[in-house]
């Protein structure tokens, strides 16, 4: 499989990586990871050459991410067996948890032990956006990265980002970062740090690794048969992950793709789409072109994420509410759907951030670009997510 840099760290590291926030589980619970399956997932990746591994604090936790999940304990069983020298492992600082330095030591010393390493390869401040950068500078995040690496318990440090683009810019020039970490695909190209983010980062000598390729199965399960039909009649061997990884590997500033595989199946399919040699051309550049231009058209709420709404009076998290209400009407899938209304009540948003908070006082639409109907459209979304 072929590798690239990862940046300032040096490191080369495969193109595909294994993202462990969607192992298979066994029934409803989350937290009940099919550890045997699970394992053995992980171990043919790296048979094939798949040398990143991305987990997180809270990955497969049983009540949100307020608690440690079972992601990074499995991940350790996984590497036992001399597995743990073949790859680099990556994890992530929990930033809405911790508040001091000491936190942050603890937390570390504590995901050491649950993943059976004396050292992670690649730590990233989890899910920074304007609020949590804040409150990591306050707590000195800096201090606490140069003293873990010079201690040995970590070796080279990133983010991962979740914000409008001139947040990602703030932060990538508040630090001395050795790479980041976006949501990207050929959807969101301009959806968050975006296609800006990553020619930012290349000229920051940055190393980018790519998380929701398939924007969390989306761009598997949601594309409608007629725009497939458009894809399968120019590649006809081509799957829709095909298309989804080429794209992203097209971009020399991409250096590895995170894959969060749930079943052997698509370790094999993903990883023969790695490993194969048919490059991306300008014709597919244009079909995907094509397939994007028609997906967005069925966009219901044209919201740029400006974060200019906000803050909201009702404590409305406006932008986090369209976005959700967006990815709801793009999609027909009736399990899809149900899925969205879960993740919106359960996980994505506090009860206080969630559209049946509007009271439809008119600041947000004064002082939105887009001239949106805010409140008209929260109106709609409470009807959908909170009844």
């Amino acid at each position: 499989m072929k590798r690239r840099e990862l940046g300032k760290t040096g490191e080369s590291v495969s193109i595909l990586g294994f993202g462990c926030m969607r192992l298979p589980v066994a029934g409803p619970n989350p937290a009940c990871i099919d550890e045997d399956l699970a394992i053995a997932m992980i171990r043919k990746a790296i048979d094939r050459g798949v040398n990143y591994l991305d987990t997180a604090w809270p990955y497969h936790g049983a009540k949100g991410i307020f608690e440690p999940g079972a992601s990074e304990p499995l991940v350790g069983k996984a590497l036992a067996d001399g597995y743990r020298e073949r790859v680099k492992v990556a994890t992530k600082l929990p930033t809405w948890l911790v508040k001091t330095r000491a936190d942050m030591n603890r937390t570390l010393d504590l995901q050491l032990k649950r993943l059976q390493t004396p050292c992670i390869d690649f730590y990233l401040a989890h899910t920074l956006n304007a609020r949590y950068w804040e409150a990591m500078k306050q707590a000195d995040l800096a201090g606490f990265f140069e003293e873990a690496r010079k201690d040995g318990r970590i070796k080279h440090v990133g983010f991962s980002f979740h914000d409008r683009f001139s947040i990602f810019q703030e932060i990538v020039e508040g630090y001395d970062w050795d790479f980041a970490q976006i949501q990207y695909n050929y959807l969101d190209q301009a959806y968050q740090a975006g296609e800006e983010g990553v020619k930012l980062a290349a000229r920051k000598g940055l190393g980018l690794v790519i998380m929701e390729p398939l924007r969390g199965g989306f761009l598997i399960n949601q594309v409608p048969d007629a725009l497939r039909a458009h894809l399968a009649g120019i590649r006809p061997a081509w799957s829709l992950a095909d298309w989804a990884l080429r794209w992203l590997w097209n971009q020399p500033e991409i250096t590895v793709v995170l894959s969060g595989m749930s079943a052997m199946e698509q370790v094999e399919e993903n990883l023969n789409i790695a490993c194969g040699a048919e490059a991306f051309t300008g014709t597919d550049e244009a079909a995907v072109a094509f397939v994007r231009d028609a997906l967005l058209q069925r966009i219901e709420v044209g919201c740029t994420g400006c974060g200019y709404c906000l803050p909201c009076p009702e404590g409305v998290n406006i932008p986090r509410n369209f976005m959700l209400y967006n990815d709801y009407c793009l999609t027909e899938n009736e399990k899809a759907r149900n899925h969205l209304k879960y993740m919106y009540g359960n996980l994505i948003l506090a009860p206080g951030e969630q559209a049946n908070r509007c009271q439809r006082c008119g600041q947000c639409e004064e002082k939105c670009p887009q001239q949106l109907p805010v409140g008209e459209t929260m109106a709609k979304i409470a009807d959908v997510f909170c009844s």
